[in-house]
């Protein structure tokens, strides 16, 4: 069974949604091709330091593995959605977070971190403009008070 990759929490009464996030092509690609980057370095660099005299082989299996990954992840992380309400984020998979439990909101690369008051984390993976996506949060979570 494919895991639903949009919010099934049930909107309270009078609570509607605001604003919906969705994830932005180009990020999830940008972000595989900046991890090929790392991971061709990486075997190349464990390739050298064995002695191996193909040490361009690491790149080919960097390349290929970050490849298979972004391939295979792409359809279900494309789908992911979170809606913003007055009250709360709701993400996928039964994710739902208050906006007065909201303790930071920062930047992880092309995603958006969300820390709640007792420590949860949540991502809002492959955001177009991060700014903006903190921005909305933050205004959300000041008029909810």
């Amino acid at each position: 069974m494919q895991p639903e990759m949009t919010p099934t929490t049930a909107l309270e009464d009078g609570e509607n949604v605001q604003h919906s996030f969705y994830p932005c092509g180009s990020a999830y690609w940008r972000d595989h091709a900046w991890l090929a980057a790392g991971a061709m370095g990486c075997g190349m660099a464990i390739l050298m330091l064995l002695g191996n005299p193909h040490v361009w082989t690491g790149a080919i299996g960097g390349l290929a593995a970050i490849a298979v990954r972004g391939f295979y992840l792409a359809s279900d992380e494309l789908k992911a959605r979170w809606d913003l309400t007055e009250t709360r984020l709701l993400g996928p998979q039964g994710r739902a977070v208050r906006l007065g439990e909201i303790a930071k909101i920062r930047k992880l690369g092309s995603a958006v971190q969300v820390v709640t008051l007792s420590g949860d984390k949540h991502l809002l993976k492959f955001q177009q403009d991060r700014d903006d996506t903190i921005a909305r949060i933050e205004r959300a979570k000041a008029v909810a008070g």
